[in-house]
């Protein structure tokens, strides 16, 4: 395999090393959609496995061209407050208290390619925003009508967008963030926030991207979401396994052996814009569950896959998880106990590497094993 193009530089927090990871849709979540009624369920979180909890946005939600009643979480009011309908400040800080004290840690969801067309910025810095030449405000994207384009050629934004990660970390004592639609932002602002952040705590950082220049400076962790729509057309019979591994192998030559990468079968997009796991993956979900725990990354579960979710859940309404015993909390038990307490399995350069088992049927059986001193993790992946 050739040499790595991009070699991390991130100094991980020893945390993560082997973690897993949990995306929580708070609106969804409880009947009362709050982070107070939230923080009652992590002592469960934490017995399933996770170590990381991914909290999606939480801040004041825009009134202009807000789509549906509730709107997007991801078109924001306000950058330094959270949303009356979640709860309060205290809320919050008692929630990341609670993770703490069971050894959990939590990221928010930073938006800093958009914001609503009401936030505050609009009207005290209109030049921060992308402007036509008729000077209006515009979507970063046609179809994200409810939010408008940041332009981050100005220096008070990059300064004012880090001063207000900082606050989340100085005022809540959050542990890091997950940044939507990463590559939409200058790489380098993002190296230099990791860099501003870092000293106010270590932080951990995944990016929302497949971009791999993003994990050399600025962020721990990115999206594999390419080898998820594979696994998708793996399950569906319209490919086999040789492009999983083919794919992995692509991965492999793009990055160093301490890039963490992260893996799934659903999450919020996936879920409420194309299907849900049933619908993608049928009767390969729980295989599709495994595998995402055992290759070289870190998995990621998202609400209610835990308790089987088969329902698309509305984004910008209220429609509460249907919770239910389902014999995916076992299975998600199980693979992230393993994951947490077999060395193989972990993370970057803490686990080990992936070494692929030859057979006589690549077509139909990817078979691999993974070492790090005492911990041996052999899986085999049979297509029919």
């Amino acid at each position: 395999m050739s040499k790595a193009e991009v070699i991390p530089s991130v100094p991980h927090v020893v945390w993560s090393r082997n973690s897993s990871i949990y995306e929580v849709n708070v609106r969804q979540y409880t009947p009362e959609g709050t982070l107070s009624a939230f923080t009652e369920h992590l002592e469960e979180i934490k017995a399933l496995g996770v170590d990381i909890i991914w909290l999606m946005p939480i801040y004041p939600i825009g009134e202009l061209n807000r789509k549906g009643g509730l709107g997007s979480g991801y078109s924001v009011k306000d950058y330094r407050a959270i949303n009356p309908d979640m709860g309060t400040m205290e809320d919050l800080q008692a929630l990341v208290a609670k993770a703490h004290e069971l050894g959990m840690y939590v990221l928010l969801d930073w938006i800093a390619n958009h914001t609503a067309w009401d936030n505050n910025l609009t009207l005290e810095h209109p030049e921060w925003y992308t402007q036509d030449s008729l000077g209006n405000f515009t979507p970063p994207v046609a179809d994200w009508a409810d939010v408008i384009d940041l332009d981050y050629d100005q220096p008070e934004l990059r300064a004012y967008m880090i001063e207000s990660m900082k606050y989340w970390i100085e005022t809540a004592d959050v542990d890091g963030f997950r940044c939507d639609m990463a590559h939409l932002v200058p790489t380098d602002f993002w190296n230099e926030a990791r860099q501003q952040l870092d000293q106010v705590k270590p932080v951990f950082m995944l990016a929302e991207t497949e971009d791999p220049v993003l994990v050399q400076e600025a962020f721990d962790m990115n999206y594999t979401w390419e080898l998820f729509h594979i696994l998708e057309d793996v399950a569906q019979g319209k490919k086999n396994v040789s492009s999983i591994r083919e794919n992995l192998q692509k991965e492999a030559a793009k990055y160093g052996p301490d890039a963490y990468r992260m893996y799934f079968t659903s999450n919020h997009d996936e879920n409420s814009w194309a299907g849900t796991v049933n619908e993608r993956f049928g009767a390969a979900a729980q295989t599709f569950a495994a595998l995402t725990t055992l290759l070289p990354g870190m998995p990621l579960v998202y609400s209610g896959q835990e308790a089987g979710l088969d329902k698309r859940l509305s984004f910008f309404e209220k429609d509460q998880i249907e919770w239910q015993d389902s014999e995916f909390r076992d299975l998600y038990t199980t693979l992230l106990h393993l994951k947490r307490n077999n060395q193989a399995l972990w993370n970057g350069t803490s686990g080990g590497q992936l070494e692929e088992i030859a057979t006589d049927q690549p077509q139909h059986v990817f078979a691999f094993s993974r070492q790090k001193n005492d911990g041996l993790v052999i899986a085999c992946l049979l297509y029919t």
